[in-house]
C-alpha cells in the first residue's frame, strides 16, 4: 500500500459569489521513502497540495489515504492528532519558540505526544546530535545562525519518526552555501529511508529530490522521476 494514496482530489474555495478551483481531481501516489519535490508558480495549486498533504486542510471532494487512514473524511481533532504522529513540518521561517532553548523546541511534539520527560529529553538529545547540534542544545534562536536554526526545526521534525517530513521552501531564508548543507542532509535523511517532500520553485532546490511533480492550474502537469544528478528538464518557467 502507498504511503499516500490520492484519487480524484479536488479544492474549492468560495471567494463571494465566486468559486476558485484550486485543485482539479488531482490524482497521486507517494511511496514509503520517496524523496519528491512538488514545484509550481503561484496560484498553481501547489500550496493547497501541500495543506492537503500535511492535513493542515481538507479536500472538497475525492479520497485522501495516508498510512492507511482515510484523512479525507477525519475532523479538526483527528486531524490535528495525525498531523503530530505522522508529519514533520519544515518550514522556511523555521517557526521556533524565540525565548526557548533548541532542546525546548524539539521536545514539543513529544510534549503533545504525552511521552515522559526523561525519555523526551533523551530523544530530543539524540536527534539533535544527529542533525550535527550536539553542542547548540541549550541556544535559543537568536544565538543560532540560520542554517542552525533549520537545522533545529527539521530536528524538530524528525523527533517523533513521522512517516513524512514535508517542507515548504526550506532554504528560503538561507544564504546560498547554508542552503546547500540543509539540502545535503535532507539527501542523508532520503537515504536513511526518510519519505521527504519538499515544496519550493527553486529548480536547484528540487534537483536533490529523486522525483518531481510540477503542478500547473491546479493539475499536474508532469510526474519526472530523475538519477541522482541529472538535470531537470524544462522547470525554468517554473
Amino acid at each position: 500500500m502507498s504511503l499516500i494514496r490520492l484519487l480524484k482530489i479536488s479544492r474549492r474555495y468560495q471567494m463571494g459569489t465566486e468559486t476558485i478551483h484550486a485543485l482539479h481531481e488531482v490524482t497521486l501516489e507517494i511511496e514509503r521513502g520517496e524523496y519528491v519535490a512538488i514545484m509550481g508558480p503561484s496560484g498553481s495549486g501547489k500550496s493547497t497540495l501541500m495543506n492537503l498533504l500535511g492535513c493542515l486542510d481538507t479536500p472538497s471532494s475525492g479520497e485522501f489515504m495516508l498510512n492507511g487512514s482515510q484523512v479525507s473524511e477525519m475532523d479538526d481533532n483527528q486531524l490535528a492528532e495525525i498531523r503530530n504522529k505522522e508529519i514533520g513540518f519544515v518550514f522556511q521561517s523555521f517557526n521556533l519558540l524565540p525565548r526557548s532553548s533548541a532542546l525546548r523546541n524539539v521536545e514539543l511534539p513529544l510534549i503533545y505526544a504525552g511521552i515522559d520527560p526523561e525519555e523526551r529529553r533523551r530523544m530530543s538529545l539524540q536527534t539533535l546530535d544527529n542533525v550535527g547540534l550536539a553542542d547548540r542544545v541549550h541556544h535559543k534562536p537568536n544565538e543560532m545562525s540560520g542554517g542552525q536554526r533549520q537545522r533545529v526545526a527539521i530536528a524538530r521534525a524528525l523527533v517523533n519518526n513521522p512517516s513524512i517530513i514535508l517542507a515548504d521552501e526550506p532554504t528560503g531564508n538561507l544564504d546560498s552555501k547554508t542552503g546547500v548543507e540543509i539540502m545535503a542532509l535532507f539527501e542523508e535523511l532520503s537515504r536513511k529511508g526518510h519519505t521527504i517532500i519538499v515544496v519550493t520553485h527553486e529548480e536547484h532546490v528540487a534537483r536533490h529530490a529523486r522525483r518531481v511533480i510540477r503542478i500547473l492550474d491546479g493539475s499536474i502537469a508532469s510526474d519526472e522521476r530523475i538519477r541522482p544528478g541529472a538535470a531537470l528538464t524544462d522547470l525554468a518557467h517554473v
